[in-house]
């Protein structure tokens, strides 16, 4: 995703929820995101949590460069990208999408990079810890995982940014 600070600078913000519970793994935010960014945050996430079966994806320059597909190859992670115009082929990160832009973006005007993290950080820790999902028993994902998902088995991850 993409927005701007108050003077202007461009930001950008990649987005990370797990498919089985809706949990919103990670939100990384810097004035730019490369395919080297995107892969740390895939290492980083993969010692935190377990290497996910198959991510789901859009086809941003940084997410089909030849870097972040050596790096699935090497890791045993399929990509499967998204086609182009089809957002509802990743329709949970869209739905994400669209709440974190009206919850966040849109209500406020950033003065800082440090600023929009430190806000985005509360907002994901409210999301996955506070905010219930109807499509998961009214419980909020970190809720939902813990009653009814398996400890410790793979599971399908949806990144994107756009």
């Amino acid at each position: 995703m993409q927005d701007r600070l108050v003077n202007g600078q461009s930001v950008r913000c990649f987005n990370v929820i797990d498919d089985a519970s809706r949990e919103v793994l990670h939100i990384e935010v810097d004035y730019s995101l490369r395919s080297n960014r995107v892969v740390w945050v895939l290492n980083w996430l993969c010692k935190r949590r377990a290497t996910p079966q198959y991510i789901r994806m859009d086809n941003g320059p940084e997410l089909v460069a030849e870097l972040t597909q050596c790096w699935a190859e090497a890791n045993g992670v399929n990509c499967n990208y998204i086609q182009p115009g089809k957002p509802t082929q990743n329709a949970f990160i869209e739905r994400f999408n669209g709440s974190y832009r009206r919850g966040l973006l849109n209500a406020h005007e950033f003065e800082s990079l440090e600023q929009l993290r430190e806000l985005s950080q509360a907002w994901q820790d409210d999301y996955n810890n506070h905010r219930p999902h109807d499509s998961l028993k009214r419980l909020p994902p970190r809720v939902f995982a813990a009653r009814y998902l398996s400890g410790g088995t793979p599971r399908k991850v949806v990144s994107q940014t756009t």
